[in-house]
């Protein structure tokens, strides 16, 4: 039969696991001092971070692009971006219940928008691009 003690636990330990409730009793001591260390190391990562220039969007993905005529009963004639013609087509599916209950990945089109898709039923990845040979 083997000692239950805490000298048999203290013995039998991995030694990384006797490591780590060394530093875990050390470790109140050195937080404080480490809090304090932080901030001040923290302030010239800033400064850094601020010096650095800010990431402008693309140009290609903001140019306003012409709808065909099928696209424009749905998303309207004004030239738009294609992240805005993208917003206003799933607003337009979203307010008509348009998306498969089951899959929500797939559009189920109605009238306005199989002239456009020219199909029944497409993923919504297939939409987009589907989308931009709508766009010119």
């Amino acid at each position: 039969m083997r000692p239950r003690g805490a000298a048999w636990r203290a013995c039998n330990q991995p030694k990384d696991r006797l490591m780590a409730t060394a530093k875990k009793a050390a470790s109140p001591k050195s937080t404080s001092a480490a809090k304090t260390a932080k901030p001040a190391a923290a302030k010239p990562a800033a400064a850094k971070a601020t010096a650095a220039p800010k990431r402008t969007p693309n140009a290609a993905f903001m140019k306003p692009m012409t709808p065909s005529a099928e696209l424009a009963a749905i998303v309207g004639a004004k030239p738009l971006p294609r992240t805005e013609v993208t917003k206003k087509v799933w607003e337009y599916i979203k307010k008509n219940k348009l998306q498969d209950a089951t899959n929500k990945r797939m559009i189920n089109a109605d009238a306005k928008l199989k002239a456009v898709l020219k199909k029944a039923q497409v993923s919504m990845f297939e939409m987009t691009k589907i989308i931009s040979s709508h766009l010119s």
